[in-house]
């Protein structure tokens, strides 16, 4: 587990005046990773820093000479078009690359002249997802969105057998996920209408999101050798939000017996930021399971992960309706919950999903699974908030919703924070729902 170093301090100012004073997502104690370029230009993508309101540009910086040794190297991985490269150098690389930053980007930097013409405002940027993702592995790691959900489909028995023993996850498909800001046709599929003889093919009727944490791998393992628990969060890069936009319809029909098919693979949507778990390190906690539940097997677990394995992340959803947005009212929030009630912790997943001699690669992407809480008003995703459409909600206009409709922006944010430690958030992991195609 990562521990506290000199860049967690939470004294710690910037010359970049709109990362001090607590109100950004970005202050010198988070410096996340991503890949940009200046919006509607031909620039190369490539790798920047996020500070305020603030990238920046790290070819830029690279190429004006402020780093040496170590830290140049891996500032000229982050010049590529992803950051797979620099993810593949480890945490050494990635812990010393972020000290170099936090010392240059210090108020009283002796660096801060040559380095503010190598900033970009944000609001002029677009962003790139931030990784070539090789493969991307859906977790299910919220005991309280799987009973929830299992309830509404067995309520006699809403757990599975498994669910308590194993870090449930599924294959699912690279290709298709797509940076905030993505905006997506509703999907077509076949469809098991209740009452139905025969299923038919029309536009998903039931379209949800699944409120996510992606994780990044940062370098791999070779085929055939496990990584165990306590070496599992070397492996991991850092963290993002994740939408997996989900069709209902389609995924009841067709789940039996392989699992989500046509009804997870259309759009998914990622943060642009990636938030190392250097950064995360003050705000990790305990994490226990219940006593009168299985205690994992052995190799799930460890005096590191019992000790620090939950980390303490607010996860909010807002839902923006094209009503709203016309009529400049801004998006209303759904949900507010943490990553700390997840049942399974990052570690974890990275075990059991090298348990078998499963190479992992850099760049690969896991998805938590929908994070939900205890709480109803803490649901990860409008299945349950609306109990499977039984239960419509009345938003602030007035509109109503049971699943989501054409035009319907869903907006998802993240944050930590706590007591003697700086605020440091994700930014915003934003999509639309468009119209049908034909």
């Amino acid at each position: 587990m990562t521990t506290l170093n000199e860049t967690h301090d939470p004294a710690l100012a910037s010359w970049v005046e709109s990362a001090n004073g607590g109100a950004s997502d970005f202050p010198i104690q988070n410096l996340p990773f991503g890949i940009f370029r200046r919006r509607g230009s031909q620039e190369a993508w490539r790798g920047g820093v996020a500070i305020g309101d603030q990238i920046l540009d790290l070819a830029a910086a690279h190429g004006v000479g402020v780093f040496s040794a170590d830290a140049a190297r891996a500032a000229a991985a982050c010049g590529e078009a992803s950051l797979n490269t620099f993810m593949e150098m480890g945490p050494a690389a990635w812990s010393g690359m972020r000290l170099a930053l936090s010392r240059a980007l210090r108020r009283g930097s002796a660096l801060a002249d040559k380095l503010r013409g190598c900033l970009v405002p944000q609001a002029q940027a677009e962003y790139a997802v931030p990784a070539k993702i090789g493969d991307y592995t859906d977790f299910y790691t919220s005991i309280y969105h799987a009973t929830t959900v299992g309830k509404l489909y067995r309520p006699d028995s809403p757990l599975l057998p498994n669910y308590k023993w194993v870090p449930i996850g599924y294959h699912g498909r690279g290709s298709s996920i797509g940076v905030s800001g993505q905006q997506f046709a509703r999907p077509r599929g076949q469809i098991m209408r209740a009452g139905a003889a025969a299923p038919v093919l029309a536009p998903c009727e039931r379209m949800d999101y699944e409120l996510e944490v992606a994780v990044f791998i940062g370098f791999g393992n070779e085929l055939g050798q496990p990584v165990a628990i306590d070496e599992a969060e070397s492996r991991v890069f850092g963290l993002a939000l994740f939408n997996d936009w989900s069709a209902r319809d389609f995924q009841s029909w067709e789940y039996q017996p392989l699992g989500p098919f046509l009804a997870k693979n259309f759009a998914s949507t990622v943060s642009p930021w990636i938030v190392t778990l250097e950064a995360l390190a003050p705000y990790r906690m305990a994490w226990t399971r219940p006593a009168g539940d299985p205690q994992p097997l052995p190799y799930l677990d460890s005096g590191a992960t019992r000790q620090s394995g939950a980390i303490d992340i607010q996860l909010e959803v807002l839902l923006q309706t094209q009503r709203m947005r016309d009529s400049g009212q801004a998006p209303t929030r759904l949900s507010l919950g943490n990553f700390s009630d997840s049942y399974w912790t990052v570690s974890q997943m990275v075990a059991h999903h090298t348990v078998n001699g499963c190479n992992l690669q850099p760049g690969d992407m896991f998805g938590s699974g929908t994070q939900s809480g205890p709480r109803p008003e803490q649901a990860g995703s409008l299945l349950e908030l609306s109990l499977n459409g039984k239960q419509a909600f009345t938003l602030p206009n007035g509109e109503q919703r049971t699943f989501l409709q054409d035009g319907d922006a869903v907006v998802m944010r993240g944050w930590c924070s706590k007591p003697g430690a700086a605020r440091i958030g994700f930014g915003e992991c934003a999509g639309t729902v468009l119209p049908a195609i034909g």
